[in-house]
């Protein structure tokens, strides 16, 4: 599955897509899953409930926006490749999400579980349909969007949120 093209997706999606290499779909997938789990396993325990910041996440809240994010991604994939294009997909509201969960009394290994579970999931998305499927333009609110945007923004989106973690909390 080749890079999306600018129409099928929101401009301010760009920033995710650059951030993903040029190959195969599913292997870039695998690769920026191992190495998320890889990444966040690295991490020393006394710094998952670091923040840079007073009114930052913390190295745990991060992960946790990463498992919310990737499974409305997954339920978005979902609705371009059952070709819906009535169902408005609104986005998210990160903050209000992470205001309203706790990882406080979570281990830094149950989240990197749950990442796996809703990564795997999300992959069967991607390899249970045909390539077909994923050029599918769907309700975005403000703009058209396909599976195959919404896979490679995935992918982007950890890669992003792991170079914050990397800049601004581990030096």
């Amino acid at each position: 599955m080749d890079k999306p093209l600018e129409n099928e997706y929101a401009s301010g999606y760009q920033k995710h897509i650059d951030l993903v290499e040029t190959g195969d779909f599913i292997e870039l997938l695998d690769q920026n899953t191992d190495a998320t789990i890889s990444f966040f396993k690295s991490i020393d325990g006394k710094c998952e409930n670091f923040r840079y910041e007073k009114d930052k996440w913390s190295i745990k809240e991060v992960l946790m926006h990463i498992i919310d994010t990737e499974r409305g991604f997954s339920y978005r994939a979902i609705v371009c490749v059952r070709n819906d294009d009535k169902t408005p997909l609104y986005g998210m509201d990160e903050k209000l999400y992470a205001k309203n969960v706790d990882v406080t009394n979570s281990s830094l290994n149950s989240l990197i579980e749950e990442f796996i579970a809703v990564r795997k999931a999300f992959k069967f998305i991607y390899t249970n349909n045909p390539k077909e499927k994923f050029n599918f333009l769907a309700n975005g609110i403000g703009h058209k969007i396909s599976a195959r945007a919404i896979g490679y923004i995935a992918i982007g989106h950890v890669v992003h949120h792991c170079s914050v973690i990397k800049t601004k909390y581990l030096v």
